[in-house]
């Protein structure tokens, strides 16, 4: 199966699911991940703005908030990322393609080699398999932004149902250094 076959096929899996069966593994991921010992030694969380039938993220920004850490969330600009700190969801705008976005007048994450070992990307995806390879939405925004960032640790979630077999992959795709799937 090409890539867009795949996305096509797991997103409706994914819409399909029971709202009960959602909330639940949006706990359980949320569970995971705040017990996580990257969540634990970061300082700086990078993490999407749940959009759609995407895992929800709202408890693991509140708990990020509630500890101290310092967040930052995605917006477009032009073909890449930048990650801007936000300190409630009150900041978000509507973005690019209708996702809720930072306005982008706050602090920027700037990656550095002594800041890297504080920091964690929660990233979004539409489909995973056991080799860690993951298929985005399809524009390659976060391959594009982890290309020159090999030491920043990712963790990419997921529903149980977004878990494949096998996925095609190529040379500019980016693994996330974990997937988490529920």
């Amino acid at each position: 199966m090409t890539k867009q076959e795949i996305r096509r096929q797991v997103l409706a899996l994914r819409d399909g699911l029971a709202p009960q069966e959602r909330a639940r593994a949006d706990c359980l991921i949320t569970e995971r991940i705040l017990g996580h010992q990257w969540f634990y030694l970061a300082e700086h969380i990078l993490i999407f703005i749940s959009f759609g039938s995407e895992i929800n993220t709202a408890m693991l920004l509140e708990e990020a908030w509630r500890l101290g850490k310092k967040v930052y969330a995605p917006k477009v600009e032009n073909t890449g990322l930048v990650f801007y700190q936000i300190t409630s969801l009150e900041e978000l705008r509507t973005g690019y393609k209708g996702i809720r976005e930072p306005a982008g007048d706050t602090a920027v994450f700037a990656y550095d080699t002594e800041i890297v070992s504080q920091a964690l990307m929660i990233m979004p995806g539409v489909a995973f398999d056991s080799c860690r390879n993951r298929i985005g939405y399809g524009k390659g925004f976060y391959d594009r932004y982890l290309s020159d960032k090999p030491n920043l640790r990712t963790i990419a979630i997921g529903y149980g149902c977004q878990l494949v077999e096998t996925l095609p992959a190529d040379g500019r795709d980016v693994r996330p250094g974990q997937v988490i799937c529920l």
